[in-house]
């Protein structure tokens, strides 16, 4: 803190600069705090919208049937009498007091352009608009001349102005506000009323009410437009009760007719700015699901945003929550519940004490109130006394006044009078005492006797406060209540931003990859892989179709499996890429399959050993460049081609060996695994040499066969066709031998199905 000032010889105060600047500073951080960015917990009012209030209620500008005045005549007032500051600034105070979408309650009643939600800074200049004050702004002022609130000098000292406005209902939170002011800052947001008025009831009538009790009535924010509140109540109740947090606000949508139409925007959101987000994704090819967007934004709908999508297999909701986190369709709102007490001092406080102090507020303000009236109607009775008695006497009050040079301390001594009681008889008129009657001047003391009884009764009793207070509460909100407009959505699913992969167009495309393992990419399912060109020595060796949204699962020959995305394989147009340009196989491995399905797609793994078993494709699926294992293989086993399966459950097998032997059985008595050798298949002999070439005998080809299908088996340049009845003698269970084949037919190199159902081989 500074040190005192120490002074010189000739009387002059003598500081260092430290202390100077120090000081200077913080006085400078108090005022800014003080009387320019927070609002006080009483009426929840900075001194600038403060004054402006004051000022137009002097100005005459009372809501109902006053005339409107220009808001130039209304700054002016409020800079030559109470705020000394730049008119520009008074007047943009003054301008969000009286937009509808910044003030959950507006206190002004503007007329012209006040802004718009696109531009809430677009309002015209104050010698073209007109205001007055509104019928909430009636809440603040109301009891202002009856002694509620205190006074001081305004800024020259020629005039008072009250520090406070006697609001009936705890505006602070009903409007909220924001301000930043010298190390600290406030984020209120607005509230509904009849919420507020709930909660204060509660609160008033149960003075240990929990949080949780409060949050029953109060349910959360509740701003100016109808955008979602994304929070839990846990959520909530953690803000309310520290006084910081953060909650989400989130736009309103529905489709209507193939489109969807964007009616609510959350708060100080511009449709014009959201709209232009938008447009500079589709500019920069971000959102190909989207051909059009339009503003049909008017009176009857202040909000309308039409997005027209390239068609209606578009998931709506999972392009919505896209814009939601890339544009401002989903806002964060800071709450920072940072106030000038009761006590004059900023703090950060929480829900539960922000109610508490207003209720405290309030008492005092309805007991200077009571207290003030009872007062007038003391004094009335005291000048009634006093008229009363010259009404009996009139003929000789008269005749005092007519002959006294000194009538007043003649008809105190005479009539016992006091001297307020003798200058109210002297200052009445001939003609008035003359009208009088002493029937109306008993039945006015009558009715003010009886209003001074209830107020003492009610002055000196708790609870008929307590009660009088909460009757003034439901009167106010009966008046002003009105629905919630935010809804609280505690359970909506996140927005979440598309990948690159889900921003691009899924388009049909067959990948080829050739004996060398160089890789293409060509548009379309009706591709001839036959008709390509292929590097001197290459020739093909095997296609997958799919989307080029979906990525691509190559298997080596040593059983590993590798992914690139489908969209950055090279065009067909030209002999494509070797794979190893993008992928690490081990030393002496080659690619020998390619995949393409969905990730949930059940896929057979197996090996000329004999083994093999089910998995998914998403178990293939791996982001290294060297890939993962994914088939495990004996010594002289080799890879066989993977297969597809559309009906795991009721599909059937078919695995023929190099010997002739075919064996049937259920697909589903095959276990399911992510990695590995696998189970058996098929029996085979047991292995005694070390290559392939020499084995005897192993697995040599497979096929799944869906129900009622035909089986082509493949022996050279001849092929034997098996209908459905003719297969029933292969059946049989899995790891048996199987049945041989007819004679001509037992050296099988493929089997295939014979209809015109879809290959499942690859």
């Amino acid at each position: 803190m500074p040190k005192d000032p120490t002074y010189n010889e000739d009387g002059q105060e003598v500081r260092s600069l430290r202390d100077y600047t120090e000081m200077a500073y913080l006085n400078y951080a108090m005022y800014v705090i003080l009387d320019r960015a927070l609002p006080h917990l009483g009426d929840g009012l900075k001194p600038v919208q403060r004054r402006i209030i004051y000022a137009m209620s002097e100005l005459g500008l009372a809501a109902g049937n006053s005339p409107y005045k220009k808001s130039a005549r209304t700054v002016g007032d409020v800079l030559g009498k109470y705020h000394p500051h730049g008119d520009s600034a008074a007047y943009e105070a003054m301008v969000l007091m009286a937009q509808p979408f910044s003030h959950r309650y507006p206190l002004i009643d503007g007329q012209g352009n006040w802004g718009s939600p696109d531009d809430p800074k677009s309002f015209a200049a104050m010698r073209y608009t007109e205001s007055r004050l509104a019928p909430y702004a009636r809440l603040l002022l109301a009891e202002l001349g009856q002694g509620t609130v205190d006074w001081g000098p305004n800024f020259d000292g020629t005039l008072q102005e009250p520090l406070q406005l006697p609001a009936q209902l705890p505006n602070v939170l009903l409007n909220g506000t924001t301000g930043i002011a010298v190390g600290m800052a406030c984020d209120i947001p607005p509230h509904n009323l009849g919420e507020v008025v709930a909660a204060c009831i509660q609160l008033l009538e149960h003075p240990k009410t929990t949080d949780q009790e409060l949050l029953e009535h109060l349910k959360g924010p509740d701003f100016p437009t109808e955008a979602a509140i994304l929070a839990t109540p846990e959520d909530l109740a953690q803000i309310y009760q520290t006084g910081r947090g953060s909650l989400k606000q989130r736009a309103i949508w529905h489709q209507e007719a193939g489109e969807i139409l964007i009616t609510a925007l959350p708060y100080q959101v511009s449709g014009a700015k959201v709209l232009e987000q938008i447009a500079d994704q589709m500019t920069a090819k971000k959102l190909p699901m989207l051909t059009d967007l339009r503003d049909e934004s008017d009176h009857e709908n202040p909000t309308r945003l039409v997005l027209v999508p390239r068609s209606n297999r578009i998931q709506t909701d999972a392009l919505m929550h896209h814009l939601c986190a890339t544009t401002d369709l989903e806002k964060t709102q800071r709450i920072n519940l940072n106030l000038i007490g009761t006590d004059g001092k900023p703090a950060v406080k929480p829900l539960r004490q922000i109610l508490r102090e207003w209720l405290q507020f309030r008492t005092a303000t309805v007991r200077r109130r009571l207290q003030h009236r009872l007062t007038q109607v003391t004094d009335r009775l005291h000048l009634l006394d006093g008229l009363l008695t010259a009404f009996l006497n009139l003929d000789e009050v008269i005749q005092i006044i007519r002959t006294q040079d000194r009538p007043k301390p003649v008809l105190m001594q005479r009539f016992h009078l006091t001297d307020p009681q003798a200058n109210y008889i002297l200052d009445t008129r001939l003609r008035q005492l003359a009208r009088l009657e002493e029937l109306q001047i008993r039945a006015e003391q009558a009715d003010l006797t009886a209003e001074r009884q209830d107020l003492e009764r009610t002055l000196g009793s708790e609870n008929r406060l307590k009660t009088r207070l909460k009757k003034e509460l439901k009167a106010a909100a009966a008046e002003h209540a009105d629905p919630r407009r935010s809804p609280i959505l505690p359970s909506a699913p996140p927005a979440k931003a598309f990948t690159q992969t889900e921003l691009r167009t899924a388009e049909p495309i067959t990948v080829v990859l050739s004996k060398m393992g160089w890789v293409r990419a060509a548009k379309g399912h009706d591709l001839d892989p036959a008709a390509l060109t292929y590097r001197a020595g290459d020739a093909y060796q095997t296609k997958a179709t799919g989307t080029s949204t979906q990525p691509v699962i190559f298997i080596d020959s040593t059983g590993r499996s590798y992914q690139l995305p489908a969209h950055s394989l090279p065009s067909a147009r030209g002999q494509g890429e070797p794979l190893t340009r993008h992928l690490t196989p081990v030393s002496g491995a080659h690619f020998v399959a390619a995949l393409m399905a969905p990730a949930d797609q059940t896929i057979l793994m197996a090996s000329t050993a004999g083994y093999g078993y089910l998995c998914r494709l998403q178990d293939l699926q791996t982001a290294k460049k060297a890939g993962k294992a994914a088939l495990s293989l004996p010594p002289a086993a080799q890879v066989l081609p993977p297969l597809t399966a559309q009906n795991p459950q009721t599909d059937h097998l078919a695995a023929a060996t190099n010997t002739g032997r075919l064996l049937i059985f259920p697909l589903k008595d095959l276990p399911h695994r992510s990695k590995g050798k696998g189970s058996k298949i098929i029996a085979l002999p047991p292995a005694k040499l070390k290559t392939a070439e020499e084995h005897p005998e192993h697995l040599a080809a497979l096929c799944i066969l869906p129900a009622n299908t035909r089986l082509k088996i493949h022996s050279g340049q001849r092929h034997l066709t098996l209908k459905p009845a003719d297969l029933a003698r292969y059946h049989g269970k899995r790891t048996h031998r199987g049945q041989l084949l007819p004679t001509g037919f037992r050296r099988v190199n493929k089997l295939s199905i014979a209809t015109p159902a879809p290959q499942n081989s690859i």
